[in-house]
């Protein structure tokens, strides 16, 4: 399959001619130059008072600006579909992080975006064009939109995928960004891609998924639609075995749901659940199918151009890939030797071409400094033929490393202060920022997670079974940070205290996604609240209890459901109870990573507007 460029008539950066774009990683989103003016002018009509509030958040979510809980800033989605991004957009991230981004750092999300927070709206709209000039679009970041369009970070690179689906998510995200159907749905919609049966994209819990199947020697996909988590978790069923690819027929099926979806005005009545998860759950999957069916022989499928083949993001990566290195490095001494082989186990997996590794990198909370952007831009240029993508558990993975450059990677990761081993491991813990920028968070789940990373660091686990569990917290019961799959999970809550207010977690035990296990399964949630300041003494003994009392070769989830949730209550009744108010008590009503008394302050988040 030959690389290939859409080239239309007009000025290039028109709406003509959004972008004379070439296939290289991080330019699938075409960029339209005037839609930055057309920010700047909403933006400077809004400050003066001259645009409604509500009319500008609507105009200003499509470009991918998200209102925080803090008064007068903003933060940045920037989308990366598939997680596919450059050493020079890297570089680009660095330096308007480094010009404008109060926290100094950028920040990795469970659906493959790198975020940037706390920026002023006039700040903001020169900080989004000049991310452009990279070829980073935030377009459709945010609103009633096909949100970013995630896959799995080793696609192209894995043994046992069917075929590659990344040029089959580039030609989607071209299809359906900027699309009429899709600008105002009633919702959201989050889209995965997945080749690998080990399901690295979560499928299961989106809006609408394709996994890659070939039947008869024809490239097509399984659709499943309706899944997500929230205050209403749902895993999606399969709407198609089978769809063909390479002639649009994936695209069309996905635009006759998304037409069924916005024409259901029940849904916008209620625009937190309205999701196509509530559609499904109240019609079922067999309805759905129906309806597509019908839809399918309506007229605007004539008028349409489903071809993928002008549309595909297609690359040859191996082309690019970097020679054996003259003089590869090694390690000098016994000690360098166990840390090195403790990295290379957690975090080092052969590619399927001979030869190449993948580097998972740990990043911790994904948190990335301008210095981390750039080092890790550089390590690409030098290691990888630029080749890397973000992942859903807020990590970073380098392609095509010479197995022979592993070790000269990790010298350079460890100069930049991501050389710790243990990516997806136990202590990569994962959240979402809760409280430190999102409206609808309750609590700082980013402070918990600080937390117990150091909880875990400081009961030095050694244990294989332990080291593959996963830990995730959200500061809302919404549920960006996955919290519902993951072997312990917690979402953000509160209890009161006579007039005061203690932050508080309420906990799932046993979800699962993806290898080994197979297929997704949500946790069970405990019957008992813990206060924040609680939670990383229940983390441990909760682990403690798994080590003493399993069985032999017995993983996390299966002694959770021998033993049931009731178990894992009893292990922490004491941490559920009261806390009573006083000077010696005062800690606990103080949340993670604060120095003030806790109190709710949840706004209207504005992923619903």
């Amino acid at each position: 399959m030959e690389p290939t460029s859409i080239k239309p008539a007009g000025r290039p950066g028109s709406i003509d001619n959004p972008e004379v774009y070439d296939n290289v990683p991080g330019h699938i989103i075409p960029i339209i130059t005037r839609e930055f003016d057309d920010f700047d002018n909403e933006a400077e009509k809004f400050l003066a008072g001259e645009t409604p509030e509500p009319a500008f958040i609507g105009f200003r979510l499509k470009q991918g600006v998200y209102g925080q809980r803090q008064p007068d800033v903003q933060m940045i989605r920037a989308k990366v579909p598939m997680g596919g991004i450059t050493p020079e957009q890297m570089d680009g991230y660095a330096d308007v992080i480094e010009k404008y981004a109060p926290l100094n750092k950028g920040h990795i999300t469970t659906r493959q975006n790198i975020q940037i927070h706390h920026m002023p709206l006039r700040i903001t709209a020169q900080a989004v064009r000049e991310l452009a000039e990279t070829g980073i679009s935030s377009r459709e970041g945010c609103g009633n939109t096909v949100r970013n369009v995630t896959g799995d970070p080793w696609a192209g690179v894995c043994e046992n995928e069917p075929f590659d689906v990344t040029p089959y998510a580039g030609a989607y995200v071209r299809y359906f960004v900027r699309h009429p159907t899709t600008q105002l749905m009633p919702r959201k919609v989050k889209t995965a891609f997945n080749g690998d049966p080990a399901d690295r994209a979560i499928t299961g819990i989106h809006d609408i998924a394709f996994l890659a199947r070939v039947r008869d020697g024809v490239r097509g996909f399984e659709v499943r639609v309706g899944g997500g988590t929230s205050i209403m978790p749902r895993i999606a069923p399969t709407l198609t075995e089978f769809v063909e690819a390479d002639n649009g027929d994936y695209l069309r099926i996905a635009e006759a749901v998304f037409r069924i979806f916005d024409r259901q005005d029940f849904l916008r009545v209620n625009r937190a659940r309205a999701r196509l998860k509530v559609f499904v759950d109240k019609f079922g999957i067999e309805e759905l199918q129906r309806q597509v069916d019908e839809e399918l022989q309506l007229d605007w499928v004539d008028e349409r151009d489903f071809s993928v083949e002008p549309r595909l993001y297609v690359t040859d990566e191996e082309s690019t890939a970097p020679a054996v290195p003259a003089n590869p490095g090694s390690p000098s001494s016994d000690d360098e030797r166990a840390a090195f082989d403790r990295f290379v186990e957690s975090s080092v997996e052969p590619q399927k071409q001979a030869g190449f590794s993948t580097v998972h990198v740990h990043v911790p909370r994904g948190d990335l400094s301008p210095e981390q952007f750039r080092g890790l831009g550089q390590i690409m240029r030098d290691h990888t033929g630029g080749h890397a993508r973000t992942t859903v558990h807020q990590n970073f993975l380098l392609r095509w490393v010479r197995d022979e450059s592993v070790y000269d990677v990790w010298t350079a990761l460890k100069a930049i202060e991501l050389g710790r081993p243990g990516a997806d491991e136990i202590e990569d813990v994962v959240s979402c920022p809760g409280t430190d920028s999102c409206k609808l968070g309750i609590t700082s789940s980013m402070g918990l997670n600080a937390a117990i990373r150091e909880r875990l660091g400081e009961m030095a686990i050694t244990d294989p079974l332990t080291k593959q569990m996963h830990i995730k917290m959200s500061g809302c019961p919404n549920g960006c940070s996955q919290h519902h799959i993951a072997n312990i999970g917690f979402y953000g809550a509160s209890m009161k205290v006579g007039e005061h207010t203690v932050p508080a977690y309420i906990p799932h035990i046993g979800g699962q996604f993806g290898a080994p296990e197979g297929e997704v399964v949500y946790g069970a949630r405990l019957k008992l609240r813990l206060a924040s300041k609680r939670v990383p003494e229940a983390v441990d003994r909760w682990i403690r209890y798994y080590e003493s009392e399993r069985n032999e070769g017995e993983v996390f989830n299966a002694f959770a459901a021998r033993v049931g949730t009731t178990a894992f209550e009893d292990q922490v009744r004491d941490l559920a109870m009261p806390i009573e108010f006083s000077i010696e008590n005062m800690n606990s009503f103080i949340d993670w990573s604060r120095n003030v008394p806790f109190v709710v302050a949840r706004g209207e988040g504005e992923c619903a507007v």
